[in-house]
């Protein structure tokens, strides 16, 4: 009860600051710009709006939200509650990917995409890779601008690989990259299985990283270890 209560909370919170008006807006504007495209064009297309905005929401937004929470002291409440660090974590990013699961199941309905589930699984990963990378980063840093700066590198690494993959601009040894596998299933199409291992291995590694981050900054709130 305590943890889908902290979902509602953490949806009530993307709400009151125009997180669902936001992407409501985008998701027309997407949805109106693929059915502009050639019909040969619109499958690729949409992985690309799907892998670089709703999947990875949570990288860009996090800094804010946690910024947000730090301005108002929510932060510290947390530090001194009966919460746990996994609640918080999961529920920031199951609320997330809320939000991209919709956009990305319209947008793929949009474009007749060949699997809705296999677009929602990719889209699903991709958000829960970017969301902990972003609570790792935004759990250190102290003002948008250094979220900001920390985030280039990251979109670099990730969003240039999957797009060049999915043009087949990249050798076949990286179909096991974690961000390449995420973008075949985004684009529907057959992805590795190895690669499917990694990702899965990653998520396990930046989990416990947010863990250990998310940890650091309650105890820097609440004013002593915990």
């Amino acid at each position: 009860m305590r943890f889908c209560n902290l979902i509602l909370w953490d949806m009530k919170f993307q709400a009151r600051y125009g997180f669902y008006l936001l992407y409501g807006f985008l998701t027309l504007l997407y949805a109106a710009l693929l059915f502009s495209f050639p019909e040969a064009w619109k499958e690729k297309a949409a992985a690309i709006l799907i892998f670089s905005d709703p999947a990875a929401m949570g990288l860009f937004f996090m800094g804010a939200v946690v910024l947000l929470e730090k301005s108002q002291r929510v932060t510290s409440f947390f530090a001194v509650s009966p919460l746990s660090v996994i609640e918080y974590i999961w529920s920031k990013t199951l609320a997330l990917n809320i939000i991209a699961l919709v956009v990305a199941a319209v947008l793929a309905v949009s474009v007749n995409s060949r699997s809705i589930s296999l677009v929602l699984l990719g889209t699903f990963l991709s958000g829960i890779l970017f969301t902990l990378l972003g609570i790792i980063i935004a759990a250190k840093i102290k003002s948008l601008n250094q979220f900001i700066l920390a985030t280039v590198p990251i979109e670099i690494i990730t969003f240039v690989p999957a797009v060049l993959h999915l043009f087949g601009a990249t050798p076949e040894f990286m179909r096991i990259y974690p961000a390449n596998v995420c973008m075949d299933m985004i684009c529907g199409r057959e992805f590795s299985v190895v690669g499917l291992f990694f990702t899965a291995a990653l998520l396990v590694i930046f989990f416990y990283a947010a863990y250990r981050s998310v940890s650091k900054m309650w105890q820097c709130e609440g004013g002593e270890k915990l």
